[in-house]
C-alpha cells in the first residue's frame, strides 16, 4: 500500500490535533480546577465554522474575521479550546475587578483565573504543533464563532481556534 501526500498529512493533522487537545488538558490550572473543553473540528464542522466566521465578519463590520475565514481553506483540522465560566473563590482575589466572586458573579463578570488558565492551555496546545513543525495560528475569530455555534456546550463563553495546516509556507501569516 501507497500511502501520498494530502492523506498523510490530514491523518498526520488529526493526530496532531488530538494531541494538541491533551496537551491543553494537563496544562496547569488554578486550584487544579479543570473548566477546559476541547474539540477538534473537521469537515462539515469546519465549514460550519468559516460559514458563521464570514456571518460575524459581515455582521459586525470586522474584515478580519472574513480573512481568518478564509485561511481555513488551507486547514484541514481546526482544534478548539474553551473554558466554561466559573468563579474558583480565591480569597482575597479581585484580579477581575469585583472585590469577590459573589460580587462578578451577580454583575455577569468572567474570573480572571478562567481566561488565564485557557491562556495557559492554549500556548501549551500551540507549542505543541510549533514542536511538531505544523503551520498553526491561534485564532479569537474561530473561538468566537465557535461559541455562538455552540460547538462547545452552551456554558462556554470563552474560546479560541488553532487552525492546523501542513504547506510548503505557513498559510496563516502575511495574510494581508
Amino acid at each position: 500500500m501507497l500511502i501520498k501526500d494530502e492523506i498523510v498529512e490530514k491523518d498526520g493533522l488529526i493526530h496532531a490535533a488530538k494531541s494538541l487537545c491533551v496537551a491543553a488538558r494537563t496544562a496547569p490550572k488554578a486550584k487544579g480546577k479543570d473548566l477546559l473543553v476541547t474539540a477538534v473540528a473537521t469537515e462539515n464542522d469546519k465549514q460550519r465554522l468559516q460559514q458563521q466566521m464570514r456571518r460575524i465578519g459581515e455582521r459586525d463590520g470586522v474584515p478580519f474575521f472574513l480573512r481568518d475565514a478564509a485561511n481555513l481553506d488551507h486547514a484541514p483540522v481546526v482544534v478548539l479550546l474553551g473554558t466554561r465560566k466559573q468563579p474558583l473563590n480565591i480569597p482575597a482575589c479581585g484580579f477581575c475587578g469585583f472585590a469577590d466572586c459573589d460580587t462578578m458573579t451577580a454583575a455577569g463578570g468572567t474570573c480572571s483565573f478562567n481566561a488565564g488558565d485557557l491562556g495557559i492551555a492554549v500556548g501549551s496546545a500551540a507549542a505543541l504543533a510549533a514542536d511538531q513543525r505544523i503551520d498553526n495560528r491561534i485564532m479569537y475569530t474561530a473561538g468566537k464563532a465557535a461559541i455562538e455555534l455552540g460547538m462547545l456546550g452552551e456554558d462556554v463563553k470563552i474560546a479560541y481556534g488553532i487552525p492546523l495546516a501542513a504547506k510548503g509556507k505557513n498559510p496563516f501569516f502575511d495574510r494581508g
